[in-house]
């Protein structure tokens, strides 16, 4: 019995793994060639280019490193600083405060973590793999499709069984009959996953969606796919890959190639022409001392008919599709093994600069569905959030030096509370209220007392 039969009989009848069925329904042929998101970013970009497939995995490898945890949504420490500002304002807040308001939004993570509900996701991936082969597909194809299995009945029902990552190169949308793109609210009927001539039908309500912006709008639903990145530097990729055939194609004529011909006034002959090649042949597959030297009674010359390496400067070129490749990613050519340009400070300066412009923004467009669709969706975990933690990373440290000094300072100068400061170190707040005033270096006492003695009898507000 194969894996995929192991896990079909592990869930109850109330959850139908379609994910595994999907590889053994169906004998109807099914093909889509208009389908945006083709084999082609994979099999002619990640499985054989070496710069698409580093800093692909580069970018993978960064996200499955990052630590994360499961937290507790802090409701009401928001809501608390929310009443404060207002109050403060009068109801009517100040621009400052507006910023601050807005800031309250985001929610705050207590402390505390809790266990993932799910050991596996699935039975043949870990959530190291999982998160992995995830942002893998959304810097590929542009798209993310995650299948969870639920029962529908019983006291269980909605939560995920298993959660897989299915292949997005291999996926369309099914729109509804008749569905109007511009004035229907959802127009997505569900999912087809084809593979070797058979498919599979997934219900929208099963599958969720992840993608980049699509700016190419069709009225066939063009624009419901995510734009891969790598459809913006296709013809790079291109470049990239005719520029390493020519370099192998070089390498396995020994050189360049062209003609060898007579000197003298008389042409050769057929017959010698062909003893010529004959000869070279023979030079060529002969691993003998002596196979390299050969006479000839006549004067021959060699005439060149394509350019040289050096001439065409190929790895030049390959310099260039290299840059513009991290660029459509959002990736530095400098984190690649680069001399050019790839000081050990500018690496430090570049991992950070990917991590921040890159990593966490599509971590964040991950996180955000993955949270409500399926971790909010097991019993007690409704006001649970997954955190992924940067500041753990170890180019990040040196920023979190940076802020621990500052944030020192605003204390010692009275800038901010303790428990702002706390909040700034991803730390949860201390319910006592002096963490909550302004202090000073001197002494832990208000702003106020350290201006005004306290038997003055007058107050900062008079």
């Amino acid at each position: 019995m194969n894996i995929l039969q192991k896990a079909k009989n592990f869930f109850s009848s109330q959850s139908i793994n379609k994910f595994n069925q999907s590889f053994y329904w169906g004998s109807q042929s099914y093909t889509n060639d208009d389908d945006p998101n083709t084999s082609k970013y994979i099999e002619q970009g990640y499985n054989i280019n070496s710069d698409v497939y580093s800093i692909v995995n580069q970018i993978s490898n960064k996200v499955a490193a990052i630590p994360y945890s499961i937290k507790e949504i802090d409701n009401k420490q928001a809501n608390t600083q929310r009443k404060k500002l207002l109050k403060a304002a009068n109801n009517s807040p100040t621009f400052t405060q507006k910023v601050k308001l807005l800031r309250l939004e985001m929610k705050a993570l207590k402390e505390d973590s809790f266990d993932f509900p799910l050991e596996r996701p699935n039975p043949n991936q870990t959530w190291d793999e999982f998160w992995k082969l995830s942002i893998t597909f959304l810097k590929l194809t542009g798209n993310v499709y995650w299948y969870k299995v639920s029962p529908k009945d019983g006291m269980n029902a909605g939560s995920p069984k298993v959660v897989y990552v299915l292949p997005s190169h291999l996926m369309e949308i099914v729109l509804k009959d008749n569905a109007n793109i511009l004035l229907d609210e959802d127009v997505v009927k569900g999912y087809l996953l084809t593979s070797n001539g058979s498919f599979m039908e997934f219900e929208n309500e099963d599958v969720i969606h992840v993608k980049y912006p699509n700016p190419n709008f069709g009225m066939s639903g063009q624009h419901l796919y995510g734009q891969s990145p790598l459809r913006a530097a296709w013809k790079n990729l291109v470049s990239s890959n005719k520029a390493m055939d020519l370099n192998i194609n070089t390498l396995k004529n020994g050189g360049v190639f062209g003609f060898i011909h007579s000197k003298g006034a008389a042409p050769l002959s057929d017959d010698q022409a062909i003893a010529i090649k004959s000869r070279l042949k023979e030079m060529n597959s002969d691993t003998s001392d002596l196979s390299r030297i050969a006479g000839s009674s006549a004067e021959l010359g060699f005439t060149r008919l394509s350019l040289t390496t050096d001439e065409l400067k190929p790895f030049d070129y390959l310099k260039y599709d290299q840059k513009s490749l991290c660029n459509v990613f959002g990736w530095s050519d400098t984190l690649l093994n680069n001399d050019d340009g790839g000081k050990y400070d500018k690496q430090i300066q570049e991992s950070k600069r990917v991590v921040t412009n890159t990593i966490v923004p599509d971590l964040n467009l991950l996180l955000n569905p993955f949270n409500k669709e399926i971790l909010q969706r097991f019993k007690g975990y409704d006001n649970r959030e997954i955190e992924f933690d940067i500041r753990e990373l170890p180019e990040m440290q040196e920023d979190m030096t940076a802020l621990v000094q500052w944030l020192s300072s605003a204390n010692n100068t009275g800038f901010v509370t303790k428990n702002e400061s706390r909040v700034m170190m991803g730390m949860e707040t201390i319910s006592d209220k002096n963490m909550d005033i302004i202090t000073v270096k001197d002494d832990i006492m208000t702003l106020e007392d350290a201006i005004l003695p306290p038997d003055t009898g007058f107050t900062l507000n008079e």
